[in-house]
């Protein structure tokens, strides 16, 4: 029977344990680097299964927000390469997300006060970028209006994915997760109310639609083999202004069936919470199961015994943790032994040092310091 804590084969790849941690944005980055500070981050969470790392943009370009890192120059490689290096020393498993934002981007974070590219020219009303505001401090402020990516454009951007994957991989990573969800680059093409285009991506068909993504997804495993690529999703997703609309659940699973042929290392579905406290929600994530053959990971504010349920169950087969994993780096250990929690604290999530980064303890550690 499936449980948490037993080994997977992911694609090849020996998993200690079914525990996933979440792609989480820190915003801790210097210059886009990431530093021996982030090395230590992910070392101390190594006891997961599996690590996907928060988002990397994959061109200056793909930049939404500050002190974010990236994987498109080498000072960025080397920079990874003590991560990579850092978990591996402790026996972890860790793949790369890798990131373009699209429209949720301000003028302050393009080269040359560019506008933000998209799959169309409508703004994401009500979105927030972490960019500069007037006085150049950096704040949260509205995204910028958008320019519409032109079809050559989207072909630099897919090879621009590749690219990134392959740096991925020199920097030491296991693999890469494509960065599906959350009203990004790749879901706005998706979604029939932002696509507006009338190219061979356009927004008239779910072909249309989805032929970007399919695009991205095959130009990284052409670049680096499909063993060593997945894709996040967010189906249904509503955060920073993506509409609902005609035939929605219809192109997220012949999505899930065309990514099934491609035969990946996994897909990943980031908001499980969300699609289930909808109508019909559990249903829809059933028959995205059914849809999709291959290696699934569930996210989406989980509890040990519901991740416990749906692995029994044969609704996912790893369970992914975000924010649980922030202020608990021994999660794996803390969720076996049924230990209590630390609580996190959201005013560190993005930014600042190490408070709230590298300073949270393990359990043992807090237990010594009570008994000492």
């Amino acid at each position: 029977m499936s449980d948490l804590f037993s080994g997977y084969d992911l694609a090849g790849l020996h998993m200690n344990n079914r525990i996933v941690m979440a792609p989480m944005t820190r915003s801790r980055a210097v210059n886009t680097v990431a530093n021996e500070q982030t090395a230590l981050y992910y070392q101390q969470r190594a006891s997961a299964g599996l690590i996907i790392t928060e988002g990397s943009q994959i061109s200056h370009q793909g930049v939404g927000y500050l002190f974010t890192p990236g994987m498109h120059s080498a000072e960025q490689i080397e920079g990874w390469k003590k991560v990579t290096g850092a978990v591996h020393e402790k026996g972890g498993k860790i793949f790369s997300q890798l990131w373009h934002v699209g429209r949720i981007s301000h003028v302050t974070l393009q080269e040359n006060g560019a506008a933000p590219v998209g799959a169309s020219n409508k703004t994401a009303e009500n979105a927030t970028a972490f960019a500069y505001d007037e006085n150049g401090n950096p704040a949260r402020i509205q995204a910028s209006q958008p320019r519409a990516l032109s079809t050559e454009e989207v072909e630099g951007v897919v090879q621009d994915f590749a690219k990134a994957a392959a740096n991925a991989l020199e920097a030491g990573f296991d693999g890469v997760e494509i960065h599906g969800a959350n009203g990004y680059l790749i879901e706005q093409f998706i979604n029939a109310g932002i696509n507006t285009r009338e190219d061979r991506y356009g927004g008239n068909t779910a072909e249309g639609r989805l032929a970007f993504v399919l695009e991205v997804v095959d130009a990284v495993v052409a670049k680096i083999g499909r063993q060593r690529v997945g894709i996040r999703l967010s189906p249904f997703n509503r955060i920073f202004d993506m509409p609902a609309f005609e035939g929605e659940a219809q192109t997220w699973l012949e999505l899930a069936r065309l990514l099934s042929s491609r035969n990946l290392a996994y897909v990943h579905i980031s908001n499980r919470k969300a699609i289930i406290n909808n109508p019909h929600g559990k249903d829809f994530l059933e028959k995205f199961r059914k849809a999709y053959a291959g290696t699934l990971i569930l996210a989406g504010e989980y509890t040990k015994e519901e991740g416990q349920r749906d692995l029994q169950e044969g609704l996912t087969d790893l369970v992914a943790f975000g924010r649980p994993f922030i202020s608990n780096p021994d999660l794996v250990e803390r969720l076996k032994n049924d230990w209590p929690l630390t609580s996190f604290d959201p005013a560190t999530f993005y930014g600042g040092g190490q408070e709230g980064y590298t300073d949270y303890p393990e359990y043992q550690e807090v237990v010594d310091q009570v008994t000492n």
